[in-house]
């Protein structure tokens, strides 16, 4: 199978829609009480892992689909960009792999019984762990904050390709 020059209709939805869960899940994350040692989660919690795991399906189908859908790189940038870009994608795939996957750890070794919307009781991933829940609890702050500095670096490049390089590189994955 050849590569496309531009993202069709799946490979756009699979990235907005993980954009609008992420633009959700952010302040969600942020905003919701600390859970202390023994206490159960609340509602915010169960949305946000709810979102969580929407983010991690969306994010292997798009993993998936780009794997078999692939999309040639923009011709016209210097090849610097084009392997800067990449792994700029690659990277964000890792992240919100590695960030979904170690929320859901956090629970697990927290003990929690979470349900997906309330609607799934969620399998747990680890055994109760005080040790693990510190060790986790970290290494998910790492991803997050992570993933949120590459999210700049990309949305800043998209916009310096938008209004300073006037090119057509940011047109490919616009929903328009």
């Amino acid at each position: 199978m050849g590569q496309r020059l531009h993202y069709g209709t799946t490979a756009k939805v699979f990235h907005w829609l993980i954009v609008a869960l992420l633009v959700v899940q952010y302040p969600i994350g942020w905003f919701m009480p600390d859970i202390h040692r023994g206490a159960q989660p609340g509602s915010a919690m169960v949305f946000h892992v709810s979102f969580g795991l929407t983010i991690l399906a969306l994010i292997v189908l798009r993993f998936g689909w780009r794997i078999t859908h692939p999309v040639a790189p923009e011709g016209s940038l210097p090849p610097w960009q084009r392997l800067t870009s990449e792994a700029v994608h690659w990277l964000l795939y890792a992240l919100v792999l590695a960030t979904t996957i170690t929320g859901w750890l956090f629970a697990s070794f927290r003990g929690w019984s979470l349900s997906y919307f309330f609607l799934i009781r969620l399998p747990m991933l680890a055994s109760e762990s005080a040790s693990g829940v510190r060790a986790i609890d970290g290494w998910h702050q790492i991803m997050e904050w992570s993933l949120l500095v590459v999210i700049g670096v990309h949305v800043a490049a998209a916009m310096a390709h938008l209004l300073i390089h006037r090119d057509r590189v940011m047109q490919r994955m616009l929903p328009w």
